[in-house]
């Protein structure tokens, strides 16, 4: 087994075993976004009040610019042969780099949580209506232990059979949604004309950028740090930089559109404004429900496994010590004791919501610095010098003052406090968002605040 278990983490990747292709971008991105965790985005548009077409206009437009945004992001893996974690130190310094490592770290540790809580709830819920007993905490606990086992045991593994997994999940899970589509006809309305009174925002357009920012744009935001996971194995010398960025593209547009927008179709036809997996489960004839199971099961493999995957780079580029290995399994069981903690104490949607833009914030000010820096250097990468800190040594090209680059941290601060600013939820409205009468201005605020910094204080 252990003959089968992925070795490298963030250390350059030798030449000889980059032979991924392309395609296998789309792969990952499309077989692992087919999970419950990324069709839950499309309830919370219809539970923040919009109508079905209105839900659809703001997934597409938020995904689509967000997905051009981030494409290019793929390019730093690959040019760097590591992740773009690790790659981002040829701008932020050799330790400045851990910016990228807990800011990615903080993402999949909230999509890893949040796929282990969507697929347990529906695994517990359809084993309830199954065997025709009540959902119990005892039963959802269980849910969620299956859940985490699994995805442990494929982000474990690695690269390899991740991309094997999600090549199999993206046929099954499209079965699946097929089959569910099928089963809830009956029960959608197209023409379902939303609820202007639940209004998130209290009106029809800060609720549609809410909408087009969280269930749009931060899906391919919640990426950056993490397309260079895959690409890094793609050869440059039998590749070309357009390869990369179309494929990532693709994935990143067919990945989140179609089951954000299936998430949306499941909201209309089978409503639960408590539990997206509980609608989904009350909501379907009784030959769907095993069906559900394995939506809950298959489509929780690709998702967490991609995410446990990068967070266990993540925590070995933080903590060198640590092999891949163990930086996995204890990112692991730091995740499901979230979840664990998470379920009886604070609201869904609104912890959703607001980690999912705070966090989307801290990200989009990061990539945009990158990939300045990145077009600037042309896509020149020491790759030696990338691994200084990873060795515990100092010096070298991107070792700066200290291992940070002080400018680049200092344009990021700026631009994660002015996209914090505009951030607009139900909970949180910021001084920015407040002025504009509340329209949500958080990704924008943070890209060009960061991006002006920077090349002001680069020149």
């Amino acid at each position: 087994m252990a003959n089968h278990i992925e070795s490298i983490g963030v250390d350059t990747v030798p030449d000889n075993q980059r032979t991924g292709k392309p395609r296998n971008i789309i792969s990952v991105f499309v077989g692992s976004n087919l999970s419950l965790s990324v069709m839950v985005f499309g309830w919370l548009g219809i539970l923040y009040g919009l109508s079905w077409w209105q839900s659809v206009s703001a997934i597409l437009v938020g995904t689509s610019i967000a997905a051009a945004f981030v494409s290019t992001s793929s390019l730093l893996g690959w040019r760097a042969a590591t992740n773009n974690s690790v790659s981002s130190g040829a701008f932020f310094g050799v330790k400045g780099r851990l910016i990228a490592s807990f800011v990615g770290l903080l993402l999949c540790i909230q999509y890893v949580a949040l796929t282990v809580w969507t697929g347990g709830e529906i695994i517990s819920a359809g084993w309830a209506r199954l065997t025709d007993t009540k959902v119990s905490d005892s039963l959802i606990a269980i849910g969620y232990a299956v859940i985490a086992v699994a995805v442990v045991i494929f982000a474990v593994l690695g690269y390899s059979w991740i991309i094997k997994l999600n090549k199999y999940v993206t046929y099954l899970m499209g079965a699946l949604v097929i089959l569910s589509v099928i089963g809830l006809w009956s029960t959608f309305d197209p023409s379902y004309p939303g609820d202007p009174e639940v209004y998130a925002l209290g009106s029809l357009w800060p609720t549609w950028f809410l909408t087009a920012l969280t269930c749009g744009a931060a899906g391919p935001i919640s990426y950056v740090t993490q397309t260079g996971d895959w690409s890094r194995y793609i050869s440059e010398s039998a590749h070309s930089a357009r390869d990369i960025v179309k494929n990532t593209f693709a994935a990143m547009i067919v990945g989140l559109s179609i089951p954000t927008l299936f998430g949306a179709f499941v909201a209309i036809a089978a409503f639960d404004e408590e539990s997206f997996a509980g609608g989904f489960v009350a909501g379907s004839p009784s030959w769907l429900i095993i069906p559900l199971l394995l939506v809950g099961f298959i489509g929780s493999l690709g998702q967490g496994s991609i995410n446990l995957y990068s967070m266990g780079l993540d925590m070995d580029a933080i903590l060198p010590k640590l092999s891949r290995l163990q930086s996995t399994v204890l990112v692991a069981g730091i995740s499901t004791g979230l979840v664990f903690i998470g379920k009886f104490i604070y609201d869904a949607e609104a912890a959703v919501t607001n980690s999912v833009l705070f966090l989307t914030s801290l990200a989009s000010s990061w990539i945009v610095i990158s990939l300045f820096g990145y077009y600037k250097n042309k896509g020149n990468f020491d790759k030696a010098a990338l691994q200084v800190f990873n060795k515990r040594e100092s010096g070298g090209k991107y070792w700066f003052t200290g291992g940070w680059n002080l400018k680049a941290t200092f344009s990021w601060i700026v631009g994660s406090v002015i996209g914090i600013l505009g951030i607009s939820t139900v909970d949180y409205v910021g001084p920015i968002a407040s002025a504009l009468g509340d329209v949500d201005v958080s990704v924008p605020g943070a890209v060009i605040s960061a991006l002006v910094v920077y090349a002001l204080l680069e020149r």
